[in-house]
């Protein structure tokens, strides 16, 4: 249940750039955060809350502000059980392989290329 929640939250591209723009500056107030972004602060009050159900975000109070931190660790668990699978060796070996015949595709198609420009002027 926990990661529908990190991936419900992730889906969002607002709720993206907010995470992309607590990653650049972490400890982020509500005014801060809606500066630049043309939403009122109820909208990103509901992208916030959604944020912080899915442990993505963070906060803290100092006083009468809200700082807003990006949480690294629900995102590093799905790195780890839904993406560091797939980056394996085999994957890497194939993506080579690709390269390696996109490579040699290239030279065919070039030598082909001066055959056919040899042919012509002759």
């Amino acid at each position: 249940m926990a990661m529908d929640k990190i991936f419900k939250a992730m889906a969002d591209p607002t709720r993206r750039t907010l995470m992309d723009r607590l990653f650049h500056n972490q400890g982020q107030t509500l005014n801060a955060l809606c500066k630049g972004t043309g939403m009122r602060r109820q909208s990103v009050t509901k992208h916030l809350k959604l944020l912080e159900d899915a442990g993505l975000v963070v906060v803290r109070w100092q006083g009468r502000e809200k700082y807003h931190y990006l949480n690294p660790v629900p995102i590093a668990r799905v790195g780890r059980r839904w993406i560091d699978k797939f980056s394996s060796r085999k994957s890497a070996a194939l993506l080579d392989l690709k390269g390696a015949l996109e490579e040699v595709a290239l030279e065919v198609a070039a030598r082909e290329n001066r055959q056919t420009e040899e042919e012509t002027d002759e």
